[in-house]
């Protein structure tokens, strides 16, 4: 059976992820901070599919638990198929205002736990092949604060190990979505209808990963799952950086 490493699973779109993967029959590696919420979720995917589902409690901003995840994404003797790279969270546009010390929280969630489970999953994929999920954003193609920056990151990175790994069988995908129905907004009070988002620009979670799933398998290097999404991404390829930055501030994606 494959087995998948989740991060941020016992939510959102990591434990959409974990749903949908478990019903195709993978085993599960689930990571959170939430001891509670990742038992909870086990024991429905144990029963309801009938997969191994293995846990692991943890923290990514804390360098020893980033070091166990990674450690675990390593095991040859215990590999892994495919990783998510899914943890993370928001944080008001307001860079200045913001504590430097959440800043750097944030960063280290969003790039450097992802850049270290990325280094580990291509190093023990060499030679067998294997699949990587990088949970980005269509924020990752406006300017506007960290998170932004953040998610940029990720889909430039993704490009290009897509690219560079090909030859080894292993495919680095980033998932873009917009505004989704998860409680990652739900966190931030962000809601249909608020901060001038209107209903139309939501997407349901399922739809997000199944999209995600599809052009992973694909060896596609980055995925919006919304023919409206890449509309958007288009024209901010065209659209001068100040006009796009300044929609950008209604809301968080």
């Amino acid at each position: 059976m494959p087995t998948a490493l989740i991060t941020g699973a016992s939510a959102g779109l990591g434990a959409e992820f974990a749903r949908q993967l478990a019903a195709r029959h993978a085993d599960l590696v689930l990571v959170a901070r939430s001891a509670d919420a990742l038992e909870t979720s086990a024991s429905q995917l144990r029963e309801e599919h009938g997969v191994h589902v293995e846990l692991i409690v943890a923290d990514l901003a804390l360098e020893a638990d980033l070091h166990r995840v990674a450690e675990r994404v390593a095991d040859a003797a215990a590999p892994i198929d495919l990783l998510v790279n899914n943890a993370g969270f928001g944080l008001p546009l307001q860079f200045a205002d913001n504590p430097i010390d959440d800043e750097v929280r944030h960063l280290r969630v969003h790039v450097e736990a992802s850049m270290r489970l990325m280094h580990a999953a291509i190093r023990a994929m060499r030679g067998r092949g294997g699949r990587i999920i990088n949970v980005a954003s269509v924020a990752g193609f406006i300017s506007r604060s960290t998170y932004s920056a953040c998610k940029a990151w990720l889909i430039g990175f993704s490009r290009w190990a897509n690219a560079e790994y090909a030859r080894d069988g292993i495919s680095v995908t980033a998932l873009c979505p917009g505004f989704t129905h998860t409680s990652f907004h739900e966190r931030m009070g962000l809601t249909p209808g608020r901060e001038g988002v209107p209903g139309i620009m939501w997407l349901d979670a399922p739809r997000v990963v199944r999209a995600g799933l599809r052009d992973a398998g694909l060896g596609r290097p980055v995925s919006i799952p919304s023919l409206r999404y890449k509309l958007i991404v288009a024209l901010t390829r065209v659209l001068p950086s100040r006009l796009t930055s300044g929609i950008a501030r209604r809301g968080r994606v």
